[in-house]
């Protein structure tokens, strides 16, 4: 991992990086090339609202990828509706006459998503390297005294 991919702030360092996925409402097949291309700008710009960035993005017909690094402050449900609130919103806005074949009423995303967390090191590793670490390795004496 690069220095680079390290944030700070006043009482963390911190890398939270997150794979989502959102899927429009009924799974229908909405989503136009043009309509994916307004959604990674929509996307990147409520996220830079939120401390967040979108490092990756694409898409089908009826769901979205983003890779996002976020802010270690957030709740994670939290940002996820905003993020699906303001960009359905602001597509339904631009696309009206479009989204009117698929919907009747003001629908866009499915209200259920997608959230993973994404880092460089493994899950393995990670299990591996905990336990070696300090006072916590095998043979070693600790006190619970204070």
């Amino acid at each position: 991992m690069n220095k680079q991919d390290f944030h700070s702030s006043s009482h963390a360092v911190y890398t939270i990086r997150l794979h989502v996925v959102f899927v429009t409402k009924y799974r229908r097949k909405v989503i136009t090339p043009l309509m994916l291309a307004d959604l990674r700008e929509v996307f990147a710009e409520i996220l830079m609202g939120w401390r967040c960035s979108l490092l990756e993005f694409g898409g089908e017909a009826d769901h979205v990828h983003l890779l996002i690094d976020i802010h270690p402050a957030l709740q994670i449900s939290v940002l996820n509706n905003n993020l699906k609130a303001a960009s359905s919103r602001r597509i339904r806005a631009k696309y009206a006459d479009h989204l009117r074949r698929f919907y009747w009423k003001p629908f866009f995303w499915h209200r259920a998503y997608y959230v993973g967390s994404v880092g460089h090191a493994s899950l393995e590793t990670v299990k591996q390297y905990a336990p070696s670490q300090g006072l916590s390795r095998p043979g070693t004496k600790t006190s619970t005294k204070r």
